[in-house]
């Protein structure tokens, strides 16, 4: 019996884009998860016992060069050596772009398979194939690179692909599952989708997903692959790997009459989600939701609620908060008072709706995003429709704020 640990997409050094920028004391969790979680997986498996580690792409995460991100692996890599642990590499197309990949002189018990593709025998009956990206692109499939299967034993394929396609990846070496169940492998260590995903258990077809989640796209739980092969059966396990996980869930507050209800019920929703996160840190997205007596108030102490929540989750404990968005609904109007602001609430809608209010906005959010850098400009407002959406929420928050200061002004 052996056992083999399968991970992709570990992205070394990726920022993860969160609280990090305004919260000194979680900044070093964040900015480090990416190697604390390939620490981790070092750790599983050496406690494990395993006899390879399987990387199917994305070990980098792009252009960026650094020297101290090749020593930390080169210290996590000698830490598998000294263990008898062999490692088996195929560069995805992060990698393929990267330039530490081709200027780190690797230790001879990692494998580093290269674009023309080939086989390399673990033990006597367990043979790894893989193929490598040899750029960023790889609009056509690998598969007619890979070496015949080894008559008689257990062949483990390893290729970084979309597959038929994933919402939010870009498509790499596209092939079908059926492709894969007939090529003759009895497990494809895939990478490249950051979601886990058993595709298939005859033939094995596993997308690890990412070991580390970098944002709030990518919540909930991480993992990689525990293979457990015995007399050529292939067994797996999930292993969880991730260091901070983000969660995010929407809280009805509705039924509060006042601030200690609302307090007592953002601490209470948070202790649950502490509970759900199996990571020693958490990062959450709270959304309050509803249509409150108190709707007005809640929106003109806003940032008050947004520091209480902060405060809240600390007492918790290793729990952190991402965001806390507002979408509540107001309470039915009445129309007996309130006038002079419900007549303002009226005017603001026509206003935004106006072609030269429009025009202003329009200039005034493109010369707030000219300051930023262009990667971080084009993410943000990538198109003319990108645009109008963050400018219709800009004004619709603008006059929400207008509304609770005069709306919100009793208790």
């Amino acid at each position: 019996m052996i056992k083999i640990l399968h991970t992709a997409d570990i992205h070394l050094d990726s920022p993860l884009r969160s609280l990090a920028i305004r919260n000194s004391e979680l900044r070093k969790v964040v900015t480090t998860a990416t190697r604390a979680s390939f620490r981790q997986l070092i750790d599983i498996a050496i406690a494990e016992d395993v006899a390879a580690l399987l990387i199917s792409g994305d070990l980098f995460d792009g252009k960026e060069r650094s020297a101290s991100t090749g020593a930390f692996l080169m210290a996590e890599l000698d830490r598998l050596g000294e263990a008898g642990i062999r490692v088996f590499y195929i560069k995805g197309n992060h990698d393929a772009e990267n330039p530490i990949t081709g200027t780190l002189d690797l230790p001879s018990h990692v494998h580093v398979f290269d674009a023309r593709g080939g086989k390399e025998k673990l033990v006597d009956d367990v043979w790894v194939h893989g193929v490598s990206f040899t750029d960023r692109h790889a609009p056509d499939s690998l598969l007619p690179r890979f070496k015949s299967p080894v008559p008689g034993a257990v062949n483990i394929a390893m290729l970084h692909s979309s597959l038929a396609g994933a919402a939010g990846h870009d498509v790499y070496a596209p092939c079908s599952l059926a492709d894969l169940s007939g090529m003759g492998f009895e497990y494809w260590a895939l990478g490249h989708i950051h979601k886990r995903q058993v595709h298939s258990d005859a033939p094995w077809v596993v997308m690890p997903g990412i070991p580390q989640g970098r944002d709030i796209g990518e919540a909930g739980p991480k993992s990689a692959t525990l293979l457990t092969i015995d007399q050529g059966r292939i067994d797996v396990t999930e292993v969880p790997t991730s260091v901070v996980e983000f969660a995010e869930s929407k809280l009805d507050v509705t039924e509060t009459d006042s601030d200690e209800d609302l307090r007592s019920l953002l601490k209470s929703q948070l202790s649950t989600m502490r509970k759900d996160i199996s990571a020693p840190v958490g990062v959450v997205r709270l959304t309050l939701t509803g249509h409150p007596a108190r709707h007005w108030q809640i929106l003109r102490d806003r940032d008050v609620w947004i520091e209480q929540a902060d405060d809240l989750a600390q007492a918790v404990g290793d729990i952190w908060i991402d965001k806390l968005l507002f979408d509540l609904s107001p309470p039915e109007a009445n129309e007996d008072t309130n006038s002079a602001a419900d007549e303002l609430a009226k005017t603001m809608s026509m206003i935004r709706t106006e072609p030269g209010f429009s025009a202003l906005a329009r200039d005034e959010v493109e010369t707030l995003l000219q300051d930023l850098p262009a990667s971080l400009r084009n993410k943000l407002m990538p198109d003319e429709a990108s645009r109008d959406a963050l400018i219709d929420r800009l004004t619709r928050a603008g006059a929400d704020l207008v509304l609770a200061q005069m709306k919100g002004g009793g208790n």
